[in-house]
Order: structure tokens, then C-alpha cells, then sequence
């Protein structure tokens, strides 16, 4: 399996000044070949993009593009194909997952890349040697495991620089601890598993407040002016925080839950749909449950692991996980719930987890409640205790 490793670096002004040359050409590669994939009856291949590419260098408008490395002038058409073919295979419903978008205009503020193939770069001693650029002396906070195949040079938002690698690993064998595990996803506790443990998620308002007040201040601002682009700046490093501090928790909860069980069992959110609520969209935004389920997914398969989503209609929160007795819809602020057939208290989250655990690994519901005496009726008596304990977390 492939897997990609990031490191930081810090380019001398020379190297800075080059990398902005290199970006600005691979920006302007793509936007003329997407502009004539639009003026174009059929879309052109790769084949037909390279020989136009050939001709412009030789134009008086278009010469500066041989003051760079030829490769990753190539691998932005071939990305411009693979994009296109991604496109249509979407749309004709070929490609799994929710529908692509056509590929669009690259801008000067976005982030930059330009990818380098093995024929244009080497890796020797921590130093990395780029063609037309130079060595680059990248930050290795841990070794490649081999020879890479490809390597990405990145410019960030904030004006960081990244070089990314894509290496060959093989899978690990590790013994897991425990069985399985089911997690229930939230937004206070962003996470709680079926073993009783959870997992808070860190701390975002403070960022968040000030990337709101610096909004507000950048539209005010004139386009394309100096004051502009100094807060654009200010609100990316913020977004970059966040991101850092969102991404550093949950690889290290990810590893932790895979490393430890040998089946992984997650709900397929509607995250898309849960984000039209005005009220909770940029809550559910900055907990990152899609990255989680992407990276408990890839290590899952790095060590060996299990890993399962269960129909997002279960009803886990509606049944209670001892008896499978079925209590019905609960309101977002009833956090602790009285069965009424056993007589168990349970937590409502932690009831869901339980219940997501038992049907990823194939156990039915009221598996419990079959072999159980009681009989209850679906409306309490005057003298029965309410089902509902707690409510606001009280």
C-alpha cells in the first residue's frame, strides 16, 4: 500500500524566489490547458496537451516556461486528465462516492504544488535535490521507509513550505488487545466507544472567534490591496492552527483505537446533510469526523485490521443496547435514559456505541430482550419511574 510522508522546510531566498517561478508556470500550464478543454468540441488527451505545451514554449508570449523543470509542467496536464476522466466518471455514475465537481482555474492565493517524478529529484543524506531548483534541507522528524516514488513540493495559504513523498509500505502484524469496538461520534464528546472510554475534542473557539472578527474586517477591505492581503494572511495562519491541532488529535486517537482492537466499527454520518443546519454547521465542520473515518480506515488496513461502517437509519440511540428494548426518537437534550423492561440507566451515547458495536458484528438488537420476562407497555404508569433522568447533562 502507498502511503505519503510530510516534512517542512525553509527555502533560502534564492530557492524561494525560484519555487514562486516554478509554481506561477505549473498555475499558468494548467489555466491554458483547462481553458481549451472548455473551447474544445471533444476533450483532448494527455497526448494532444503535451504537444501544445511544446508549441507555446517555443511562442514569444509562452518562452519563459523552459527557465523550469519540464516534469512538473507535465504532470499538471496529466493531473488536468486524470481530473477530467475523474469528472466524467462521476457523473456517469462509474466512480463510487459523492459527485465531482469540473476541474476549475487555479488563482495566485490558493495553495501551490508542482510534482516532480523520480527522473527530476533524489533524496541523499536528509537533503533533497530538486531539478532547477537546487537541495532543500527538509525537517526529517522520521526516516522514509524507502525510496520514494514521487515527490510534491507545497506552498501553503500562510506561506509554508512542504515537500511530500510517496513511498511503498507494507502492512504491520501487530496482536490487537480487544475484539472490537463501536464509536459513537458527537460534537461535545467528539468521541465515545463502546468500552465506556471517551474522547474531548480540543478547544477551537478561541481561533474561531478571531477568524470571524478578521472576516469581517477583510470585507472591508479593497480587492487586491496590501491591508488585504495582510489579513488574508493572518486569517490563513489561524485556519492552519486549527487544522494542525484538529489533525495532531485525531492521528493520535486513531492509532490508539486501531492499534488496540481488531475491529473497527464507525455510523455512516450524512455529515453533508448535518451541515444545512445553520445552527450546528460550523461546530460539525471543525470536529473533523470524515478525516477521522479516513484515517482509522487507512491504518486499519497498515495493521491488519477490520474495519466497518454500519447503515447511518440504525436506530442506536433509540434502543437500549442491554435488553433491546425500542424506546423510540429521544431529543438531543435527553442525555441519560431509564429502560423501563430491565431497569437499566443508560447513557445515551454510550447506549449508541454499544449498539454500533452489535451490529457491525452481526448481533441483533433485542438478541437480550427475547430471552427476557418482563413485559412492558410502551406508555408508563402513574406509579412507574419516567424513562428520562437526565436532562442537559444534568
Amino acid at each position: 500500500m502507498k502511503a505519503r510522508y510530510q516534512y517542512r522546510f525553509y527555502p533560502t531566498d534564492q530557492q524561494r524566489q525560484s519555487l514562486a517561478q516554478l509554481f506561477g508556470c505549473v498555475r499558468v500550464v494548467w489555466n491554458d490547458a483547462l481553458f481549451f478543454c472548455k473551447q474544445s468540441e471533444k476533450l483532448p488527451g494527455y497526448n494532444k496537451l503535451s504537444a501544445m505545451l511544446t508549441a507555446a514554449k517555443k511562442t514569444e508570449d509562452r518562452k519563459w516556461l523552459s527557465e523550469v523543470s519540464s516534469v512538473p509542467l507535465q504532470q499538471s496536464l496529466r493531473n488536468l486528465d486524470i481530473a477530467y476522466r475523474n469528472f466524467f466518471n462521476s457523473r456517469n455514475g462509474k466512480r463510487k462516492g459523492s459527485k465531482m465537481g469540473a476541474p476549475r482555474f487555479k488563482k495566485k492565493s490558493n495553495q501551490q504544488s508542482a510534482e516532480f517524478t523520480k527522473a527530476a529529484f533524489s533524496v541523499k543524506d536528509g537533503v533533497v535535490y530538486l531539478a532547477k531548483i537546487g537541495n532543500l534541507k527538509p525537517i526529517l522528524s522520521r526516516e522514509l521507509p524507502c525510496e520514494p516514488s514521487s515527490c510534491t513540493v507545497i506552498k501553503d495559504c500562510a506561506n509554508r513550505y512542504f515537500l511530500s513523498f510517496v513511498v511503498e509500505v507494507e502492512p504491520i502484524q501487530v496482536d490487537a488487545k480487544n475484539q472490537s469496538i463501536g464509536i459513537d461520534l458527537g460534537i461535545k464528546t467528539f468521541a465515545v466507544m463502546s468500552n465506556g472510554q471517551k474522547a474531548q475534542s480540543p478547544d477551537y473557539s478561541k481561533q474561531d472567534r478571531k477568524i470571524r472578527k478578521l472576516q469581517r474586517k477583510l470585507a472591508k477591505q479593497q480587492k487586491d490591496s496590501k491591508r488585504r492581503n495582510r489579513i488574508r494572511i493572518k486569517i490563513a495562519k489561524l485556519h492552519n492552527q486549527i487544522a494542525d491541532t484538529r489533525k495532531d488529535f485525531l492521528h493520535k486517537l486513531s492509532t490508539k483505537v486501531v492499534s488496540e482492537n481488531q475491529t473497527i466499527i464507525l455510523e455512516d454520518l450524512n455529515v453533508s446533510g448535518m451541515v444545512k443546519n445553520r445552527k450546528l454547521a460550523r461546530v460539525i465542520s471543525l470536529q473533523g469526523w470524515r478525516e477521522f473515518r479516513v484515517l482509522c480506515e487507512a491504518k486499519s488496513e497498515k495493521l491488519s485490521r477490520t474495519f466497518h461502517t454500519i447503515n447511518r437509519w440504525e436506530p442506536t440511540s433509540q434502543i437500549c443496547s442491554d435488553c433491546g428494548f425500542k424506546w423510540g426518537k429521544l431529543d438531543l437534550s435527553i442525555r441519560s435514559v431509564l429502560c423501563l423492561n430491565c431497569g437499566t440507566e443508560q447513557d445515551r451515547d454510550e447506549n449508541a456505541a454499544k449498539n454500533i458495536e452489535m451490529v457491525g458484528m452481526g448481533h441483533r438488537h433485542d438478541l437480550k430482550r427475547t430471552l427476557s420476562d418482563c413485559k412492558t407497555t410502551f406508555v408508563a404508569g402513574c406509579c412507574e419511574p419516567s424513562r428520562i433522568t437526565d436532562l442537559e447533562g444534568r
